[in-house]
Formats: structure tokens, sequence, C-alpha cells
């Protein structure tokens, strides 16, 4: 069976988006896994599929699957490629886009300039719904992790984040702490994990190791996650650039209540075909 795909990059974390309404697609984990290898597939941090949707309030189903072949919630920055995708390709006519996800229904707007603005929904805080394991909601959680106590911030923006505040993004300890607080038992559906430099009220620098990926050149639920856990612990003011090691989001938040808005680039690479043979 022949697959067309898009590869496609949103600040580097990037993407191969397939349109499951005009081809017949069959995704199971090996056959993602295949895909997001970078030496044997086409290489990516995660697969989108572009499905029907079959509710009347949105235009397109949109799904996520990891590099490890595990289906997730959430990815901002794949929303802005999806948004571009169904645009470019002819599968919607508007700027305007309602897509469902395993996280609940985001809207997409298309810009002028070519940039993307999600809105990504109002962030849960209640520790059952992040899910987290807490007796009660805090600004702050206490967790231990390598026999340290550490602070960290809990969200779910459609998918758990912890965050941690950093003195200096270049030397957080991401590689070794990431994989450890993405798996503590805490976290009962894992966690992606932040680590978050403050640099002024209105800007932050930031590395995200993604759950079932590692750590990536961005993450746009990663920075709207450690947005409002600067928020909601009074550092952070509500419009913030995010600089992350693939390039810069847009992100603001009023406050509980309203949504989150991100707003970022989305970049096709190239388009291909494969032959699945007999991968399963």
């Amino acid at each position: 069976m022949t697959l067309r795909f898009t590869k496609m990059h949103g600040l580097g974390n990037d993407f191969v988006v397939i349109d499951g309404i005009s081809q017949t697609v069959t995704l199971g984990p090996e056959r993602i896994r295949y895909l997001a290898d970078r030496h044997f597939g086409v290489g990516c941090d995660q697969v989108l599929l572009v499905e029907a949707s079959e509710r009347p309030d949105a235009d397109f189903r949109y799904r996520i699957f990891n590099a490890d072949g595990g289906e997730v919630e959430q990815c901002g920055n794949g929303a802005r490629c999806f948004a571009r995708f169904v645009r470019d390709h002819g599968l919607i006519d508007r700027d305007e886009i309602r897509v469902i996800t395993a996280g609940g229904l985001l809207r997409l707007q298309i810009q002028p300039n070519g940039q993307v603005a999600v809105d990504m929904g109002q962030p849960k805080l209640e520790p059952a719904d992040i899910p987290f394991f807490a007796t009660q909601r805090a600004k702050q959680y206490l967790i231990a992790a390598d026999g340290v106590d550490m602070a960290i911030g809990a969200v779910s923006m459609g998918n758990p984040h912890a965050v941690l505040v950093v003195a200096d993004v270049d030397r957080a300890p991401v590689a070794h702490l990431g994989p450890l607080l993405e798996r503590h038992g805490r976290f009962p559906k894992r966690a992606n994990v932040g680590f978050m430099q403050i640099v002024a009220p209105d800007h932050i620098r930031l590395r995200v190791f993604e759950r079932g990926v590692g750590e990536t050149l961005a993450c746009g639920s990663g920075a709207c996650a450690a947005v409002v856990a600067g928020r909601v612990s009074g550092v952070l003011e509500p419009s913030v650039r995010v600089g992350l090691a693939g390039g810069e989001l847009s992100i603001h938040w009023a406050g509980e209540g309203e949504s989150v808005t991100m707003t970022g680039s989305a970049t096709t690479v190239f388009e291909g075909q494969l032959e699945w043979q007999t991968i399963s």
C-alpha cells in the first residue's frame, strides 16, 4: 500500500502529517514507530493524522501519535501544522478551523502573515483533572526525584505537564530529570516536563522533555503550561514570549476562566510517499 504524507515542523518540533480523508490509512504502533524512525523511516517527533469529524461543532478530527507509537491528547505545535496542512491541501477553504482532539476542541486561526493562532482552551489545574496525585490544589507541589525534593507546577493543557523553574535553562539537567519526572508515580498518565528560566515577567526560556518522545526543539502545549504555571505562581504577565531551541512562541493567558492562546509559525518541509511492504 502506498501512503502519501507531508513532513512539517513548528519551530523544529517535526511531524509526519497524513491525510486520512482522501486516502485509506491504517496506523498501528509499529507503523508509527517506523515512520518516526530517523534512520529507517521518515523521521519525526509525532505523527499527525487528519480524519473527518463525526461532531457537528468540529471540521476535522486531529489525532496525535508520539514517536514511541502511543496516541496522546494534545500537541500545540502540531495543531499549527495541522491548520496549514488542511488549508494548503484544499481540505477546507476557511482560515478559521475547528478540530476535535482526544483532549478536547481546538480553534485554529491562520493569520494574514502565515502564522497560526491556536485557542488551546482553558488549562486544568485541579489535581484530579491533570491527572496528578495530590491531596489538594496548590500553586506548586513538592515532588521527590533522584532523592531530592523539588517544587513543580502541575497543569493540564489537554495533556499533563510538570513545570520546574531553573536558574539557567542551558545548564538544566533535562536528560537526567526529564525521564524521572515523566514517569513519576504521581503522574498516572506520565507527564511532559518543562524546564523554565524566567528572563523577565513577559519573557521566559524553556526546554521540554516530551512524554514518549524525549527532548524536542519546541513544545507548544509545554509553552502554554509553563506560562500558566508562572501566572498561577504570580511571576509572569498575561502575555509572554517563550524562547525555545527552535524559535519563539507568543502565549497569552488572562487568568482562570479564560482560554490560553498560542501563536507561532508552521512550515512545510516536503511531500512524499512510501510503500508499507510488510510493516504491520
